[in-house]
């Protein structure tokens, strides 16, 4: 997700191999290493530290101050950075100008991303579809379907790679020919589950498949709900598709909900226990969907424009629908007040079709009348 660089430049060698040695420290989560960073400024700062310098960050005791020091010469980031090197994968640290801007809003972003595939403009605009591994087969078609919707829309699908639910939204995605995004609790060398490799390959190919763990890392039980985080705080939103009570669905839509991150649902049959925890976020006042259009109506204007890799810049993602006459209008309105008769002479369309336009996108809620005779672009 690569917005517009910032003007923040690219660590170096050094400052990388710092950086990744110290997200491998064990101890060392998004909020520890805040912490440390706020207080001695770099990572090499902080391993060139002393344990009693480290002790006197909030939160660093005896054990996680000698964690530190000892993964100075434990740690052998040299060879992990080797490692991206021979498989084509980047490392893209969070003071990295192309660190996706949507996770830098979450309270706990990850120091390191390694990315097997490639970020894009577009991934900007994504949405996270999750739910169940034991999904039925309606379930798996619903997310099929609205993963396809969404992706012929120009929104990126974000999902876990884990069966059910989340294979087939990736695979509605990569038959729409969309982008789609995989997130992984396992380093990208190590595909879990192992039936999904190939899967994982066709995803590279169309986007990017993500960890914030070393490429090989073991898929360990802790690192899933750490997982989910990353999958909402690159997406817009979230739909659940088949998620029973205690499901890691909803951990997913709960991470949403603290990130500020838009929830929605799938609704399913009242007699259906896979489909119980999707209605009771439903009940809580989760958006229900039913087709692509609740999704893109139900997001509101984006906090930064994003451009797209056609040129164009989207300010709302419910953008994507319009068509030819509706961009045409659209284009022609300004942030600031604008006459009809402005837009008129800008689009070059009669006045009783802009007339007729402006009206849909005030429903799409793109637009807004100001007084008389004067519109805004939302």
């Amino acid at each position: 997700m690569s917005d517009e660089p910032r003007d923040t430049p690219p660590p170096n060698e050094d400052s990388l191999e710092a950086t990744v040695r110290l997200a491998l420290v064990s101890g060392v989560g998004p909020m520890i290493r805040k912490a440390l960073m706020d207080h001695f400024g770099s990572a090499e700062a902080v391993l060139a530290a002393s344990p009693s310098q480290l002790r006197t960050v909030p939160g660093i005791g005896p054990k996680l101050s000698r964690a530190i020091v000892s993964g100075r010469d434990a740690i052998d980031a040299k060879a992990e950075l080797q490692i991206c090197r021979e498989h084509g994968i980047s490392i893209i640290p969070e003071a990295d100008p192309h660190y996706p801007r949507l996770l830098h809003e979450i309270h706990d972003p990850p120091a390191i991303l390694f990315v097997h595939g490639d970020l894009g403009p577009d991934d900007a605009m994504a949405i996270a579809i999750v739910g169940t591994r034991h999904a039925t087969n309606y379930g798996l078609r619903q997310a099929e379907r609205l993963a396809g919707g969404l992706a012929r829309a120009g929104l990126t699908v974000v999902s876990g790679l884990a069966r059910g639910i989340d294979a087939a939204a990736h695979r509605g995605a990569l038959n729409a020919g969309g982008r789609t995004l995989a997130i992984l609790a396992s380093g990208v060398l190590n595909i879990y589950p192992p039936e999904h490799k190939e899967l994982a390959e066709d995803i590279r190919a169309s986007g990017a498949v993500i960890s914030e763990n070393p490429p090989h890392n073991e898929p360990v039980s802790g690192a899933f709900p750490q997982r989910n985080r990353l999958i909402t705080g690159l997406s817009l939103g979230v739909v659940v598709v088949e998620a029973a009570e205690r499901s890691g669905a909803l951990i997913s839509a709960r991470h949403a909900m603290e990130q500020g991150r838009e929830v929605f649902a799938v609704p399913g049959r009242v007699d259906s226990r896979a489909s119980r925890g999707c209605h009771r976020l439903i009940r809580d006042g989760a958006k229900l969907v039913e087709c692509v259009d609740d999704v893109l109506e139900e997001l509101g204007p984006l906090v930064e424009a994003a451009p797209r890799s056609d040129g164009r810049v989207v300010h709302h993602p419910a953008e994507l629908k319009l068509n030819e006459q509706e961009r045409q209008v659209l284009d022609a309105i300004e942030m600031d007040p604008t006459s009809i008769d402005k837009v008129v002479e800008t689009s070059g369309l009669p006045v009783h079709r802009v007339l007729a336009t402006v009206s849909v996108l005030e429903m799409r809620r793109l637009i807004q009348r100001v007084s008389g005779n004067y519109i805004v672009r939302l």
